[in-house]
């Protein structure tokens, strides 16, 4: 009988060498960023008790949690009763008996969770992020996944914009050192109640702001018939597109703005909501300007991500030279730990789309060349009584951070060479009795082709060439055919 082929559950993926390298790259420079601005890392456990995870989402999250069945005999407690009478089961009613936990489905309920339960062990304002990943049995398809990385950072006990300012420093940054110039766009779920306010539809606020979420995907024209489909009058609706259609400076579309929220709209209504959001978005590009963000950011009206979760500040990051969705977004909330017990804990975080940041680079070719590479030199294995004296110089240069690997078999060279060009590493040594008798090491740059024979007592020079070649043959235009030049030549 035929062995099943191996294969891993839909939704799922393998991530090989180069692209383990690729992802480190990412999370490690993310990570670098949000250390300077003071973030402590934290996890949580891949599962957490249903009754956490449980009414958070919606009735969909709720479809879409993967469950844990209890250890032991799950089904040994099951009551006949719950089959019905047409001899089915009550599935819902079983699986509350069967599972008490979940994997969790993101990183933000955990989250509160866990300030509620370590209120007493933290600090606030508490700046935390956090790189694990989530659960959601979706069905899968192209870019969605069930099994996905989140990273996110947040700080909670702080109503401050000084902290929407660091977010958006940290993305300033993050993206500045992958080399991606993108557009930080930013609103304020206050100036969006305002518009249903202005509009004299108070109650419409969700109606609204998921219509004009659409406008770059459907247009104007479109946008205003949704509105009225969700039961806005053509007054409200005329009262809406000029807002829509603002332009201009950062300085004039709040002015503008402010006009209308102050009572200068068609309606005449004003409102203290949406003037309260203009003032923190005035607040916010002041500071954005003072503290010299180098990305661009601006004002856009229709950003309306989130909206029953965010209370103030929102952001949404876009690659401006890749044709993808957003890499990153987030904004303020005001009652995360609400429904833990502890009201009132404002906080503002963001999360980067590792996935899609990961399209990006590799789209733009903004990946560093060398990632996948984990061996500095490779030592070739030419001569079995040279291994002891090859042995001694490996173990001073990884006592000094150097990675070195000495081929196993003692084989033809070009095996060794094939090894090393596979598994990108930079640098080649080949020495036999000659160099042993000599006490020094061949050592080869097999980007440039550049070569040189160091006294092995010389550890630190040799490190030193490494290092020098290394860096000097990652910028380098280095033709095909120098790579594979017979080093015994």
């Amino acid at each position: 009988m035929a062995a099943n082929k191996p294969s891993i559950p839909k939704g799922t993926r393998d991530f090989g060498q180069t692209e383990m390298a690729r992802r480190n790259y990412i999370f490690d420079t993310i990570c670098g960023v949000f250390r300077t601005y003071g973030y402590s890392q934290i996890e949580t456990p891949a599962m957490e008790n249903l009754s956490t995870l449980l009414g958070k989402y919606g009735d969909e999250g709720d479809k879409l949690l993967f469950r844990i069945l209890n250890s032991g005999d799950a089904f040994s407690g099951i009551n006949p009763s719950e089959v019905t009478s047409d001899g089915s089961l009550d599935g819902a009613s079983i699986t509350k008996q069967v599972c008490e936990k979940g994997l969790r489905y993101d990183l933000t309920v955990p989250f509160a969770r866990f300030v509620v339960q370590h209120q007493n062990e933290i600090s606030f304002p508490f700046k935390r992020f956090q790189i694990q990943p989530v659960w959601r049995a979706d069905r899968p398809q192209k870019g969605r996944y069930r099994e996905f990385y989140q990273c996110d950072v947040d700080v909670i006990g702080s109503k401050s914009q000084i902290n929407e300012l660091e977010l958006v420093q940290i993305v300033d940054k993050v993206f500045s050192i992958f080399g991606i110039d993108v557009l930080i766009k930013i609103n304020n779920r206050k100036v969006l109640t305002g518009f249903a306010e202005i509009a004299g539809f108070p109650d419409k606020v969700v109606d609204i702001t998921v219509a004009i979420d659409k406008l770059d995907k459907i247009g104007l024209d479109a946008v205003k018939e949704e509105m009225k489909e969700r039961g806005l009058s053509d007054e409200a609706v005329a009262v809406i597109e000029p807002i829509l259609s603002l332009s201009g400076s950062t300085s004039e579309k709040i002015a503008t703005m402010r006009s209308l929220m102050d009572g200068g709209s068609a309606s005449g209504i004003v409102s203290e909501t949406g003037l309260k959001g203009l003032d923190e978005l005035e607040e916010l590009f002041g500071f954005i300007e003072a503290a010299g963000v180098s990305q661009e950011c601006e004002i856009d009206l229709s950003l309306a991500r989130g909206l029953n979760y965010y209370t103030g500040a929102i952001f949404e990051v876009k690659a401006k030279d890749f044709a993808i969705g957003s890499i990153c977004g987030g904004g303020r909330y005001d009652n995360l730990t609400g429904i833990f017990g502890l009201p009132g804990m404002s906080g503002v975080g963001i999360s980067f789309g590792a996935d899609r940041i990961y399209d990006v680079l590799t789209g733009l070719g903004k990946f560093p060349e060398g990632l996948a590479s984990t061996t500095t030199i490779l030592f070739a294995n030419m001569d079995s009584e040279a291994l002891p004296y090859l042995f001694k110089i490996a173990k001073k240069l990884r006592d000094l951070g150097v990675s070195c690997e000495i081929y196993p078999e003692t084989t033809k060279l070009k095996k060794q060479f094939d090894y090393a060009e596979k598994k990108a590493i930079p640098f080649i040594s080949i020495n036999g009795s000659n160099e042993m008798q000599q006490g020094t090491i061949n050592v080869k740059n097999l980007r440039t082709g550049e070569q040189r024979q160091i006294e092995s007592e010389e550890v630190d020079v040799i490190v030193s060439f490494l290092s020098d070649l290394s860096n000097r043959g990652l910028s380098a235009a280095v033709k095909e055919g120098e790579e594979k030049k017979d080093f015994a030549d």
